[in-house]
């Protein structure tokens, strides 16, 4: 068996908890000081809590006031949001979202906006959490890891829902093979974010797995007849009508900024690269990570199996976000899960701390150096997962150059 490279040796359990705890003090210290220094629902630098919160929690509350439909019009919505914040200088937060989200959000809008944010994050990061430790069940050290994670902060910092999306999308995969039609129905609930379920039917069909593939569909269609039920269609054409300035500003315009987008599609344009070119290098990635992924899905064990689709999930959207990056997380427990299991290869300790530590700083290099930080952690994440599938579960890819190690 080949020895630990060099770096490898460098990520050891002791440090990973050290670099966890200093990460969740930062966390913490920085969210108490947003809250107690803020005005009102207005943090101290001019922006609303929770920042992407307020698309949410304003959605929600023009869909309790009947206004459903107008959440897709962006000047109506950015009234509101100057209304609720009580701030006519606040920054306009866009609701992209398909109406199945907006159950959530009208719920959410019962509340007043503080409990309401804080409600959603401590949910549904408990959620997530829930799910590494049942990805990592005997490891003592996997929540403190995942708490710890830098893509927490980011995601608790922006009130994002990537909590949410990672628990169905690795919750999903986790029941498969046991419960398919539970997995089918956490997996069809990605319909409120669907940019990430693009490759679940593929996965299901590769897997053979037709009863989750059944219950996804149900799922999804029956949260979408849901909506008609509640709002009618109206808010459906709201939504369809968006799209082309959603995909013409926030996509192909940049307007969320290059660094802040991690995909193939954003790198490409903030190299300078035309829009068809940027879309032609993201079909191909997204062919090659769906394939990748359907592959791992046919032969590899089921955290393999995991990683792979919150990997390759990330890579298929020409729209995805550093905070988005808590899939990359919960892809890491699936690796670690299988490592434990079979051992580890050599260079696998080493990305997974790249991949655990690049939501810190991806954001700023992209921005100071235009390398996609994220972008390689999450490559490299399905990377690893496919090439333990070819050595471990027969998977034929290539060629493996390294033999399995033990972890230290």
């Amino acid at each position: 068996m080949s020895a630990p490279s060099f770096t490898d040796r460098l990520v050891t359990r002791e440090r990973a908890r050290i670099a966890a705890i200093c990460v969740l003090a930062a966390t913490i210290i920085g969210l108490l000081y947003l809250v107690g220094t803020a005005h009102g629902t207005v943090d101290s630098l001019g922006r609303p809590l929770g920042t992407d919160f307020s698309n949410v929690w304003t959605a929600g509350w023009m869909a309790d006031h009947g206004q459903a439909p107008l959440a897709w019009d962006w000047p109506r919505q950015h009234e509101v949001q100057k209304q609720v914040h009580h701030d006519p200088a606040i920054p306009f937060y866009c609701w992209p979202y398909p109406p199945p989200f907006l159950m959530i959000a009208s719920l959410l809008a019962k509340l007043p906006y503080t409990a309401a944010l804080f409600l959603w994050q401590a949910v549904t990061l408990a959620l997530a959490l829930l799910l590494v430790r049942r990805i990592l069940p005997q490891d003592r050290d996997a929540m403190l890891v995942a708490a710890g994670a830098p893509v927490v902060m980011v995601c608790l910092g922006h009130g994002q829902n990537a909590f949410l999306t990672a628990g169905l999308l690795g919750g999903g995969m986790m029941l498969i093979d046991r419960r398919p039609w539970a997995a089918g129905l956490l997996l069809g609930a990605l319909v409120y974010k669907p940019q990430f379920a693009v490759l679940i039917p593929v996965l299901l069909a590769a897997r053979g797995n037709w009863r989750a593939f059944l219950s996804a569909g149900l799922t999804a269609s029956a949260l979408c007849l849901l909506t008609l039920a509640i709002w009618g269609w109206p808010v459906w054409q709201a939504f369809f009508d968006s799209l082309p300035l959603t995909r013409q500003i926030i996509i192909e315009a940049g307007a969320t900024g290059w660094e802040k987008i991690q995909s193939p599609f954003a790198t490409i344009r903030q190299w300078g690269g035309s829009i068809p070119l940027a879309y032609a290098m993201q079909g191909l990635v997204t062919s090659v990570a769906i394939v990748t992924a359907a592959l791992v899905a046919r032969k590899g064990s089921m955290a393999l199996r995991g990683a792979a689709a919150l990997s390759a999930a990330l890579l298929c959207t020409p729209y995805v976000l550093d905070y988005d990056h808590v899939l990359l997380g919960v892809a890491i427990a699936f690796l670690m899960a299988d490592m434990k299991a079979r051992g580890a290869l050599r260079w696998e300790p080493t990305w997974l701390a790249y991949a655990w530590i690049a939501p810190l700083c991806g954001r700023t290099v992209s921005e100071w150096t235009h390398f996609p930080v994220n972008l390689i952690a999450a490559m490299a994440i399905l990377a690893l997962a496919a090439r333990r599938a070819a050595l471990f579960d027969g998977l034929r890819l290539s060629p493996l150059r390294h033999s399995p190690t033990l972890p230290a």
